[in-house]
């Protein structure tokens, strides 16, 4: 005993001394040969663990200084209060976060580093949540997580019966969405346990487990570490439980107080529960603070706590911000609290630098693992067949919209309604709504005969009294124009006709038709304004049939002779159809993508996928390929309704059209991920999605020209995603030409180029982002 502690209380004497005989232990470090010695005996290291940690419920989590040591073949219970760092710190041990400084040494190894497992199947990790798909059932999610291992169909058979009666599950066809909240927990559980890892990390096991079986699952962690196999790592909210574990870390606000086993905690602070020395700790710990209320003064002074006689323990010149709260007492807040008591040499030496196996070149190669790639597209197929209803709906949408868009945009309106001022009629004619038509070269109501074929091009014809009248029904939203005819109409334009430039000026307008349209609907006005024209060159064309007229004489001089692409009169349906067939194709990919990496995250599984060695490429392209058949078959329906059913134009070869839209895709497949690794939910990436389509509906040339666009909007519309691949694709359907045009390659081009930047960031994303 040093003389410092001579004076002080029994306890105080024993707690001072166990502090300052961890001298010693410093000395065995001194080596590295001893070192690595003491390092392959320890399943997990961690040496001034330095972290800050954010989360919702406790935005500053902080791992401060902290020194672990988990012997293998050993349980150890970590305990603390909730928000104190447990989940954080476990989530360095298996390598799926950093410290800002310190060391952690794995099963031999750093976490992360090539050949160390970790993360790999040398872990089994149980999180805090379920992190399993409900729409699978025992068995197959047993398979899933045996398949991530290395497992082969009979070990996990064999492993499967096992963990059932030991663990009292159901039925093995029993879906987990179906369990209890104890059978589900104990189901995540089994998949940590399917193939009995080296080290196993379990995240509050026991939590809504009965106490019967609470004891079974001890005794199955007493007996797995027995010989040395393996070594468990427990986070509890049943202190006491603990009693079994070989040692035991109490942790509070992200530093440990003690690091002992069970026994000798109980035996120094003199408690009868470890409960109670964890409670005395925190009080230590806060010692020599004010209290804010009469309960902490109450806990305190119930508490008889050793003498502060050592400096060391003497917090009064400390300032921080403690609380003893959560599972293992009454909400407790100090105003402040000073340095952590804890067991573990505050400044042991570090470890030497773990040596990798240098890298092969086939070890850069080796980008995926077959029985990993297997397990996951797999496991996608089965979401996919588990949820046919989602999955009959996302098939048929494309088609569904396609149908729409086929049946509802191109076509001319009908039944557009003109008020008609015809002064030739007579007031019972005007009054039976009738309109005499003479056959033959009879120049008798020509009128009326004009009229005939404006209403061969399903326009509604009405007649009405005077100008003022007509003019107000269309003021009143009920006709789209009018037309007024002179009284002496018929007569006018004979004479015009007879005699060319020798009619007076008032025959001339006497002749014309005086047309007043409302364009407020661009489209529909001009619909009206060629219609009224082309009803006008017909009606001549026929007249002068009729007299024994060559037809040309009535034409306006100018020949329009056969366009070179495209058709006489251009159809709307056609000009669309590129544009919309690739953005249905891209922006539903982009939905199905999106949704399916956002469900794993938010059900805990890409993170338990990751612990068990799972790469994100892995898991990216898992999704590629059964997203893409999902993507290709309803490029297929897509394309056979286009053309097979409502017959669109296509004079290029249907080869380039199907590989156009397959890369589009795709690439709306790729952005899907950049959504579904930027965001953390699925209202933020329906906002995210929603937020891109309008942009690049309005901008790729679908609805309008780019060449009609502001002159600002061009630049930037050319490198959207889908603007050179509508233009390309409109130009192998309405132009036929081929991909060695070089309006058609660039399609390919630029949409590749976009896949290789969203594949890019996606992988980015999912290796920097936390969590």
């Amino acid at each position: 005993m040093d003389s410092e502690t001579d004076g002080l209380p029994p306890m105080q004497s024993e707690i001072n001394s166990h502090v300052i005989d961890l001298k010693p232990r410093r000395k065995i470090l001194k080596t590295q040969q001893s070192t690595v010695a003491t390092r392959r005996q320890q399943a997990v290291c961690v040496r001034r663990a330095h972290k800050i940690y954010g989360t919702k419920k406790n935005p500053n989590v902080i791992l401060d200084g902290l020194n672990m040591t988990v012997p293998k073949g050993t349980i150890y219970g970590l305990l603390g209060a909730s928000g104190c760092g447990k989940t954080t710190l476990l989530s360095c041990i298996v390598g799926r976060r950093r410290l800002n400084s310190g060391e952690i040494w794995v099963l031999g190894g750093r976490p992360g580093s090539r050949g160390s497992g970790v993360p790999g199947p040398r872990i089994g990790y149980m999180p805090q949540e379920i992190a399993l798909y409900g729409e699978f059932t025992i068995r197959e999610t047993l398979i899933y997580f045996g398949w991530i291992n290395g497992l082969n169909k009979d070990d996990v058979d064999e492993k499967t019966d096992f963990l059932l009666k030991m663990l009292q599950l159901p039925n093995a066809s029993r879906f987990i969405k179906n369990l209890s909240g104890g059978q589900q927990r104990r189901m995540s559980l089994a998949a940590a346990l399917i193939h009995e890892p080296e080290l196993l990390i379990l995240d509050e096991p026991t939590v809504g487990v009965d106490p019967v079986l609470r004891q079974a699952i001890w005794d199955y962690l007493v007996e797995i570490t027995k010989f040395g196999r393996t070594t468990v790592i427990i986070t509890t909210h049943y202190i006491d439980e603990t009693r079994q574990a070989h040692k035991i870390g109490l942790m509070r606000g992200g530093k440990f107080l003690a690091e002992e086993s069970p026994d000798d905690l109980l035996q120094k602070y003199h408690c009868e529960s470890l409960e109670e020395v964890f409670l005395k700790l925190s009080v230590i710990q806060n010692r020599g603070k004010r209290r804010r209320s009469s309960i902490a003064k109450e806990v305190i002074d119930s508490i008889q706590l050793p003498g502060m006689a050592n400096p060391a323990l003497d917090l009064s010149h400390d300032e921080d911000h403690g609380e003893i709260s959560g599972e293992f007492g009454d909400n407790i807040s100090m105003s402040s609290r000073g340095p952590d008591m804890v067991t573990a040499p505050p400044h042991a030496p570090p470890l030497p630098p773990e040596e990798e196996p240098e890298a092969t070149c086939m070890d850069h190669m080796k980008i995926f693992k077959l029985h990993h790639m297997k397990a996951l597209v797999w496991k996608n197929f089965l979401w996919m067949w588990r949820n046919f209803g989602v999955m009959a709906f996302i098939i048929g949408l494309p088609v569904a919209q396609t149908i729409l868009f086929c049946l509802a945009v191109g076509h001319d309106p009908e039944g557009l309604k003109l008020a008609v001022v015809n002064n030739e009629l007579s007031d019972k004619q005007f009054n039976q709504q009738e309109c005499p038509i003479y056959e033959g070269c009879n120049y008798t109501m020509l009128s009326c005969r004009y009229l005939d074929f404006l209403k061969n091009r399903s326009i509604d014809v009405k007649f009405y009294g005077n100008e003022e009248e007509a003019i107000e029904v269309v003021r009143h939203g009920n006709a789209w124009g009018t037309i007024l005819f002179a009284h002496n109409y018929t007569d006018s334009l004979v004479e015009r006709q007879d005699f060319g430039h020798n009619v007076e000026s008032y025959v001339i307008d006497n002749a014309d038709l005086s047309v007043h349209l409302d364009m407020s609907n661009q489209q529909i006005g001009t619909l009206l304004y060629r219609d009224i024209q082309y009803a006008y060159f017909d009606f001549i064309e026929s007249m002068l049939k009729d007299c024994q007229i060559n037809p040309l004489v009535g034409k306006i001089p100018i020949f329009f002779d056969s366009p070179i692409y495209g058709d006489r009169i251009p159809n709307f349906t056609d000009f669309a159809a590129p544009g919309v067939q690739l953005t249905i194709i891209f922006f539903l990919s982009v939905a199905l993508t999106s949704g399916a990496m956002l469900i794993e995250r938010n059900e805990g599984m890409l993170e338990r996928c990751l612990v068990s060695g799972v790469t994100g490429i892995e898991i990216l392209f898992s999704h590629v390929i059964t997203q893409f058949c999902v993507m290709a078959f309803q490029t297929a329906l897509v394309l056979t309704f286009s053309f097979s059913v409502f017959d669109l134009t296509n004079r290029g070869e249907l080869f380039w059209v199907i590989m156009l839209v397959l890369e589009t895709g795709f690439c709306g497949m790729c952005f899907g991920f950049v959504i579904s690794c930027a965001v953390d939910n699925e209202r933020s990436a329906t906002y995210m999605a929603l937020g891109s389509f309008l942009p690049c509906v309005l901008l790729c040339g679908m609805i309008w020209p780019i060449e009609g666009m502001h002159p600002l909007l061009r630049v930037p519309a050319l490198f959207l995603p889908l603007t050179k691949s509508t233009e390309s694709l409109r130009a192998i359907m309405q132009r036929g030409w081929s991909i060695d045009n070089p309006d058609v390659y660039i399609g390919y081009v630029s949409t590749g180029v976009w896949i290789l930047i969203f594949l890019t960031i996606s992988i980015l994303l999912l290796k920097f982002k936390k969590g």
